[in-house]
């Protein structure tokens, strides 16, 4: 479920999820970004990785990072996505200009989710945005540089394995 639907279903739900887009004097711009070709807000999507989420939890701890080590994920069949407009958003170093900025649209691409091919290896952009703000003491997300999956309309869990990305499979 989009965050912007739990706003209108559950206040406190909605205010405990989006609170991770205060940590950051620009992230709360990122609740009206808007998503080209989609014609939708950051908010209006589900954002999924194209990657298993213990490469991001081995890039993090590698380089000295605390992090949960229950942080549970869902895996969800891309047959779940099939009826949903589906977009591969290139989340680049090369291109991002920062969360108060406009998403291009030349990084924003329909995506048949029948065609989707995991990805095996975390971007080496984003090893490396770890390890230099890690050693700077900084405060910084988890998923930078890594191509997120926007997916508009409803998302089912059915089916959907439960994984912990701390445990390699």
């Amino acid at each position: 479920m989009s965050l912007n639907k739990i706003k209108l279903l559950n206040s406190e739900l909605y205010k405990q999820y989006s609170k991770k887009y205060y940590d950051h004097p620009e992230r709360p711009k990122l609740l009206e970004k808007e998503i080209p070709k989609l014609n939708c807000l950051w908010n209006d999507v589900i954002h999924l990785l194209p990657l298993h989420p213990h490469l991001v939890y081995d890039g993090l701890s590698t380089v000295g990072v605390k992090v949960k080590t229950d942080l549970m994920f869902y895996k969800i069949p891309t047959k779940n996505l099939v009826n949903n407009k589906n977009v591969v958003y290139l989340y680049s170093k090369e291109k991002y200009i920062g969360p108060a900025e406009k998403i291009n649209s030349e990084d924003v691409h329909f995506k048949d989710i029948e065609e989707y091919e995991e990805m095996y290896e975390l971007p080496i952009d984003t090893r490396n945005y770890y390890e230099e703000e890690n050693k700077k003491g900084n405060k910084f997300g988890m998923f930078p540089f890594i191509p997120h999956i926007l997916s508009l309309g409803e998302v089912s869990i059915i089916d959907a394995e439960v994984i912990n990305w701390s445990e390699n499979k």
